[in-house]
Order: structure tokens, then sequence, then C-alpha cells
């Protein structure tokens, strides 16, 4: 049984740490990269709720799966619970808090004509790609 709980830890890890290499260093470049940018940016959109159910799936297996080995072991290790818990928030800050800022900013620049307001929303959906 443990050996079961390990392999779901580490596939869990390597599914959403995995994704993330993939999607930010391929995908998503390729797909800016062959589509215009409107579509490309639709696209993108249109896979990120699903990127981030991955994260949010992979993450609760990881720290269910460290609490249940630690528990197993008799030992928690505080480091790797830590940094599982901070990916974990990242992660859902990442998909509800600046995902959903940036859904409702383009749908905001998508309902203006050419204006200074328009310009100041692109800006800071541009922002919001790095927070």
């Amino acid at each position: 049984m443990i050996t079961i709980i390990r392999f779901l830890h580490l596939l869990s890890l390597v599914v959403w740490i995995g994704g993330m290499i993939f999607f930010s260093f391929i995908a998503a470049p390729s797909i800016f990269k062959i589509l215009p940018r409107d579509k490309a940016g639709d696209v993108v959109g249109d896979i990120f709720p699903k990127y981030w159910m991955v994260g949010y799936i992979c993450s609760a297996i990881a720290l269910l799966t460290i609490l249940i080995l630690s528990f197993q072991e008799q030992g928690y290790n505080l480091v790797k619970i830590s940094i599982l818990i901070l990916m974990s928030g990242l992660n859902l800050y990442s998909g509800m808090v600046v995902g959903a800022k940036a859904r409702e900013v383009k749908a905001r620049i998508r309902s203006l004509e050419n204006s200074k307001e328009k310009e100041m929303l692109k800006a800071e959906f541009g922002l919001l790609h790095w927070r």
C-alpha cells in the first residue's frame, strides 16, 4: 500500500510540474507563434481553466500523499510539506484570483472601442501576466 501512495505522490508531482513546464515553454510559445495574437489569447484562455484544475487536483493529491507518507514513516518532513503548501497556494491564487481578474479585464477590453481606457486595460492585462 505504501508503494501505491509513493507512486501517486510522485505521479501527481510529475504531472503538475511537467504540465507547467510543457505549457510555459512549449505549448504557449508555439500557440502565440502560429496564431494571430487575439486567437492565440483565446486558445490559451480556454486552456487555462483546465491547466489550473490539473494543478488543483495534483496539489491535493501531493499534499494528501505526503501527509500519509509522513504519518506512516513516523516523521513529518516539514520542508516538503511547506513547499507543497506554498505551491498549492500559488496555484490557487493564480487560478482563482489572477485568472479571474484577467478574464474580467479581457472581457472589458473587448467591449470597448479604441480609446484611452482600452489602452489602460491592455496595460493592466499585461501586468496581470507578471503576478
